[in-house]
C-alpha cells in the first residue's frame, strides 16, 4: 500500500484544530515490562510538545495497562466492578505522570478525573475542559468514563465528541491498521483508509465495538499510526507518514 498523502510537506498546516490522541498505558512502559519508563513518557511528550507548538489543540487519553488491567482482574476472579475501578485508578497515575514529563518540558497541562479526586487533579466538567483548551493547555483525561464497563478507547471516543475534536489519533506500536497481526504475519496488508462498518465486520481490533460505533454515530474520524516513529505525531496531524484513517464509507 501507498503511504497516505505521503507527499505533504513538512511545513503544512495541521489537518485538525483539536484533535484526542489516544495511547496505551503499555506504550509507558518502553522496553519495561511494567510501570513507567521515563525516557519513553519524556519522549513522548516532547512529541505532543511539537505538535502543540504548531497550535492544535491537544486532548489526551491515557490507558492503565502498564499498572492494572480491569478485565485482566476479573479474569482471575476479582469481582468486575472492583477490578474496572482499579484500572480507573492506574490511568490516573500514568495522566500524572505524563502531565509531569509535559510541565517539565514548559507545556502547561491539565488532569481532568472522571473519578473526583481534588487533592491530585481536577473533577471532568466539560465546559472548563473546553476552556483549558482554548487557553492552550493539554488537557489529560482520567478514569476513563467513571464507570465500569467501558474502556478507555470508548472514554477516548466520548470525550473527543465532547471536545467537538476533528478526529482521534490512536498511537500503537505498528503504523495503520493491518488485516492481520504484521509482526508474526511478513504479508499482512495494510489499509490506508477503511470503513467503520469494515473495522466492525472484519474485527480489525482497532477499538473495542462500543468505541467504534460512537465514532461512527457522530462521523469521528480515527487515525491510526505508530507511535514509535520519529516527530510521527506532528507529522500524521499534517498529513506525512504513514496511518490508517478510519472513516465514513
Amino acid at each position: 500500500m501507498t503511504d497516505a498523502s505521503a507527499g505533504s510537506p513538512a511545513n503544512a498546516r495541521p489537518a485538525y484544530d483539536r484533535i484526542l490522541l489516544k495511547i496505551s498505558g503499555e506504550a509507558l512502559m518502553g522496553p519495561g515490562q511494567f510501570g513507567l519508563h521515563p525516557p519513553t513518557v519524556e519522549r513522548i511528550a516532547r512529541e505532543v510538545k511539537g505538535l502543540a507548538a504548531l497550535g492544535v489543540e491537544i486532548c489526551m487519553v491515557i490507558g492503565g495497562g502498564n499498572i492494572f488491567r480491569g478485565l485482566q482482574g476479573s479474569a482471575q476472579g476479582m469481582e468486575r466492578t472492583t477490578a474496572d475501578y482499579m484500572g480507573m485508578l492506574a490511568t490516573v497515575m500514568n495522566a500524572l505522570g505524563m502531565q509531569a514529563a509535559l510541565e517539565s518540558l514548559g507545556v502547561s497541562t491539565r488532569v481532568l478525573s472522571a473519578i473526583p479526586m481534588a487533592q491530585v487533579c481536577e473533577p471532568y466538567i466539560r465546559r472548563r475542559a473546553v476552556r483549558h483548551l482554548e487557553k492552550g493547555r493539554v488537557v489529560i483525561f482520567a478514569a476513563g468514563t467513571g464507570n465500569p464497563y467501558f474502556t478507555t478507547d470508548t472514554a477516548a471516543t466520548l470525550r473527543a465528541t465532547e471536545m467537538s475534536c476533528g478526529a482521534i489519533f490512536k498511537g500503537t506500536q505498528v503504523d495503520g491498521i493491518y488485516d492481520s497481526d504484521p509482526k508474526t504475519n511478513p504479508d499482512a496488508k495494510r489499509y490506508d483508509r477503511v470503513t467503520y462498518d469494515e473495522v466492525l465486520q472484519r474485527n480489525l481490533k482497532v477499538m473495542d465495538a462500543a468505541a467504534i460505533a460512537l465514532a461512527r454515530d457522530n462521523a469521528l474520524p480515527i487515525i491510526v499510526f505508530s507511535l514509535d516513529a520519529p516527530n510521527g505525531l506532528a507529522g500524521v496531524v499534517q498529513g506525512r507518514g504513514k496511518f490508517t484513517t478510519v472513516e465514513p464509507g
